[in-house]
């Protein structure tokens, strides 16, 4: 007695519908992956080399209306911008915001500023800072 084979002779009727479909969705895999990647990579650069100026809040003193913030302000020699800074109430309001503004040759400043405040802040908070 002899054995019957289930598979269908090699190369005898072409590849199968599954090993198309297979193939297709790595391509578009690969794509969709060359792209993301790209993406991310742009939006590294751009946040990384366009960003030319940095800080961060070193301390800052609650007082009943006004925060005194110092802040560590990071930047390339003649650019000028402006740092945002934000405080907030005990309940998460916002009770101040002011942007200060950082000009001159030095590349690294430090600097005590005043956050004028509606009502007792308990917080301050860079947001960010820009050039020009």
């Amino acid at each position: 007695m002899s054995t019957a084979s289930t598979r269908l002779p090699e190369g005898r009727y072409g590849r199968s519908s599954d090993e198309r479909a297979d193939r297709t969705l790595k391509v578009v895999g690969a794509v969709l992956a060359a792209a993301l990647l790209g993406l991310v990579g742009w939006f590294g650069y751009h946040y990384v080399a366009q960003n030319e100026i940095s800080a961060e809040v070193i301390s800052f003193e609650p007082g009943k209306d006004s925060v005194r913030v110092h802040l560590e302000v990071r930047k390339d020699a003649g650019t000028g911008g402006y740092c945002t800074v934000r405080s907030q109430a005990e309940n998460g309001a916002e009770v101040g915001r002011a942007d200060f503004r950082f000009d001159g040759d030095a590349t690294r400043i430090d600097k005590v500023v005043t956050l004028r405040t509606t009502s007792p802040g308990t917080t301050a908070e860079l947001l960010g800072c820009h050039t020009g």
